[in-house]
């Protein structure tokens, strides 16, 4: 959808930490890492800001336990904003963010009054991944009926179905690990990620946790692919039954060719050009177009590169029109698809490193990629960039935005 006033104010991201009990973030509760980014946008932009915000739409995929009861809404109350400032939670997987910041960028274009908070929170410490215990998951009937499979097998099958090998991917891997460590080491992450502290004010993390500084490919091709038993488990045969080319899927990612399990949480403030306005502010970004797209809930992570394709058929752009990409390292063979098949300047994607180094907080993700995507553009003084994000059961999501001076 090409949206014609559609504006990007800020955005702003937590550091991920460990996905884990022993995460430095496993302390710190949802609703506060939400909080947090609130007032950093409030300091950024002025306390005004939040008290004439038009809403909040959050991104988030296990709406259980501590993200349960409406995980904006009680980010709201935590935030102290008014009672006026609507709040909605919503589950699209693992787009979830960028689903959130594309509807409120539709909203803006279509008129809506004031500035939207949009973005996402997991913390997968606390609610573990398919913590909900859908039925969808956990009954073998309807598990079947419905062509369940987890997604690392889909990534599996990706790879198969394209010829993609584990040396390939952890090429890619060590890649993504070199870069963000040295986009850290090089101060590209000051401008977009704000230190998590806790009630005493002290700081919690102020950086990625999962990267790996000096991955090596020794390392990698030493662990073996991780989800072959998994797959025996009847998962195999139900995809090889809906995909009769393939004789056998060839299990090639090991868990490091997995994006880690992560905490984290990102927001953007989106408008229109006259809500920008009446707030004193002037629009860092503007969002082109936004797409959602659904594929194939067997070989689930195809929808992405649907978005991807139907957003530069709607906007007449090419791959080589944009100056960044963000294209979610969602499983190593998506990435290595994306860069052998559709041929990108190599240069320009994910230059600041990917998922598979930093870490995957479901609902969070596709918020954050938009905020290192602005974060980039404005560093780099580049003009426009392309977010691309993928999803379970078939989900994905793509983003155009172009800087404004």
């Amino acid at each position: 959808m090409i949206l014609q006033d559609a504006h990007v104010y800020d955005a702003v991201r937590t550091p991920r930490g460990k996905g884990k009990d022993t995460g430095a973030l496993a302390g710190v509760m949802p609703h506060d890492l939400v909080a947090q980014l609130l007032a950093a946008l409030s300091d950024r932009n002025g306390e005004d800001v939040l008290a004439g915000l038009a809403g909040i739409t959050l991104g988030c995929v296990g709406q259980i336990g501590t993200q349960g009861g409406n995980i904006a809404l009680v980010s709201r109350l935590h935030a102290g904003l008014p009672a006026t400032v609507p709040a909605q939670t919503i589950n699209n997987y693992c787009v979830s963010g960028l689903t959130a910041a594309g509807q409120a960028g539709q909203a803006a274009s279509a008129g809506a009054p004031g500035l939207m908070a949009a973005g996402g929170v997991e913390m997968m410490s606390q609610v573990p991944f398919m913590g909900d215990k859908a039925s969808y998951y956990t009954d073998p009937a309807v598990s079947q009926r419905l062509k369940f499979a987890p997604v690392a097998l889909s990534a599996d099958l990706f790879a198969t179905r394209h010829g993609i090998s584990k040396a390939d991917i952890d090429v890619l891997v060590a890649e993504s690990h070199r870069r963000a460590h040295a986009a850290w080491e090089d101060g590209r992450y000051a401008t977009s990620v704000i230190a998590v502290r806790d009630e005493n004010g002290e700081t919690v993390l102020d950086r990625d946790e999962l990267i790996r500084p000096g991955l090596d490919l020794a390392a990698l091709e030493a662990l073996e692919p991780a989800f072959a038993a998994l797959g025996a488990k009847g998962f195999d045969a139900m995809m090889l039954a809906e995909n009769p080319d393939l004789e056998a899927i060839e299990h090639v990612h090991s868990v490091a060719d997995c994006p880690g399990v992560a905490d984290g949480a990102a927001l953007s403030l989106v408008g229109s050009a006259a809500a920008g306005k009446a707030a004193g502010l002037k629009p860092k970004a503007r969002i082109r177009a936004h797409v959602e797209a659904t594929g194939d809930p067997v070989d689930q992570l195809t929808a992405g590169f649907a978005a991807m394709d139907r957003i530069m058929a709607e906007t007449g752009l090419s791959l080589g029109d944009f100056d960044r990409i963000e294209f979610m390292e969602a499983f190593g063979a998506v990435p290595v698809r994306f860069l052998r098949d559709y041929e990108p300047d190599p240069d320009k994607v994910n230059v600041n490193g990917g998922h598979l180094a930093m870490g995957h907080p479901m609902g969070a993700t596709g918020a954050v990629l938009l905020a290192t995507m602005l974060a980039e553009l404005e560093r780099s003084g580049l003009s426009r960039g392309l977010v691309v994000a993928h999803g379970g059961s078939g989900v994905g999501s793509a983003m155009v935005i172009e800087r404004e001076a």
